[in-house]
């Protein structure tokens, strides 16, 4: 690297850094993926806009209809009955003008004929023949949809940095765009450490797991709209952990471990991290998830996550998403957090910010409470299936009773 960007001093008997520091420190160091691609509006759904775009012209281009009924002149209003002179459908505009005491029947969407300039809602009209009954009158301009009104000419309608919504996609397509500049995907590279992992479908030998993981890690890489590169497992012994590195940093921008990043003796990634990188942290003060690492490996970010499922989990929501929504271009908002009653009562040390598993439910009055939804464990993978949301406990927290109020933060389509 041409710029040292850590500190030293960093190793393992660090103090664990607290959280937010590390995602501030980790997002100041972090870019963006500077390759851009131009993709079909169709294709474009999930990734992230390189470009300001704006409306060429108004949406809708004329005053149209916003409901069935009779376009009608306000200056007419009180009169009982108008003479029907034609019919204004969506697509098929009335060609003429409206003079004094006519009316043109109109649909939702019908452009508004010239000389009308309201609409009466078809239930407060009767026809007959070319009669038309006017029931009860609306005030004069009611029930017409302006143009312009959704959009106007030369006004910015989505900006760089947002990631495309179907409403997004429909909203350039309203406007004509049939192209749009987009941020390349970040490429990622994963892969677990572990002798003791087997893949599936592999039969169990004695002390052996599945590679949870993995799966787990492919799914979230893949709702977050990452080029995803699976390198499998790794077993432990520093030759291949190497090469492993070696052959993914090449390629990607970011590789992730999970599994050996702890002081054991079996645990190589800092060695070589220390041959082929740099390490800015080793730990965060954070439950589950204290055990992780940020650094570089060749010219890609490096991300050391824990063992434990659910740390793996919680430690991607947390710090690796938010850095990949940056890397991908992305201008992504905080997580959403709010207060609720929790009906649990929660065990707590003070010493690390604690993000425990829980479920959202509504309280007698129909307001939202939250319930832990068990065992808390750091392996326990399925706590992350029952539970739709955090309950975030702040480091200098203690036990919590049942009945406080409690932070929550909703899981979103990365978790769910």
């Amino acid at each position: 690297m041409s710029e040292r960007l850590f500190s030293a001093g960093c190793g393992h008997d660090a103090p664990a850094m607290p959280l937010a520091e590390a995602l501030q420190r980790i997002l100041g160091a972090v870019g963006t993926v500077a390759a851009r691609q131009r993709l079909a509006v169709r294709s474009a759904l999930g990734r992230v806009l390189a470009e300001s775009v704006t409306a060429p012209a108004d949406v809708p281009a004329q005053d149209n209809s916003a409901m069935d009924g009779y376009a009608v002149r306000g200056e007419d209003r009180g009169t009982e009955t108008l003479r029907l002179v034609g019919s204004a459908f969506a697509g098929h505009p009335f060609s003429g003008r409206l003079g004094t005491g006519e009316c043109v029947r109109i649909m939702t969407g019908g452009v508004i004929p010239a000389g009308a300039d309201t609409v009466i809602m078809q239930e407060r009209a009767r026809a007959e023949g070319e009669r038309v009954h006017i029931e009860s009158w609306p005030e004069t301009g009611d029930n017409i949809r302006p143009a312009g009104e959704d959009l106007r000419a030369g006004e910015t309608i989505l900006g760089p940095g947002r990631r495309l919504t179907p409403a997004d996609i429909g909203l350039l397509a309203s406007v004509g765009r049939v192209e749009v500049a987009v941020h390349r995907r970040p490429r990622v590279a994963f892969f677990s450490t572990g002798d003791e992992l087997r893949g599936l479908g592999e039969p169990l030998g004695p002390g052996e797991i599945h590679d949870s993981n993995r799966y787990t890690l492919h799914a979230m890489l893949t709702r977050l709209g990452a080029e995803v590169f699976d390198y499998g497992v790794v077993a432990d012994e520093p030759a291949a952990l190497a090469q492993a590195f070696r052959d993914a940093s090449a390629e990607v921008d970011a590789v992730l471990t999970s599994g050996g990043v702890s002081v054991g003796e079996a645990d190589f990634i800092g060695r070589i991290l220390g041959e082929q990188g740099e390490v800015d942290f080793w730990s965060i003060a954070m439950k589950p998830g204290r055990p992780l690492t940020f650094g570089r490996v060749g010219t890609a970010w490096f991300f050391g996550l824990p063992g434990n499922p659910v740390s793996v989990m919680a430690t991607f929501s947390q710090v690796v998403a938010p850095t990949l929504r940056q890397l991908a271009g992305e201008n992504a908002a905080p997580p959403r957090r709010f207060r609720v009653r929790c009906r649990s009562r929660l065990r707590k040390k003070p010493g690390r910010m604690e993000f425990q598993r829980g479920r959202l439910v509504p309280g007698e009055d129909g307001t939202l409470e939250v319930e832990s939804v068990g065992h808390q464990g750091s392996g326990i993978l399925r706590s992350m299936s029952l539970a739709d949301c955090f309950i975030v406990l702040p480091e200098d927290a203690g036990p919590v009773a049942a009945g406080e109020d409690v932070l929550v933060e909703p899981f979103d389509t990365l978790l769910r």
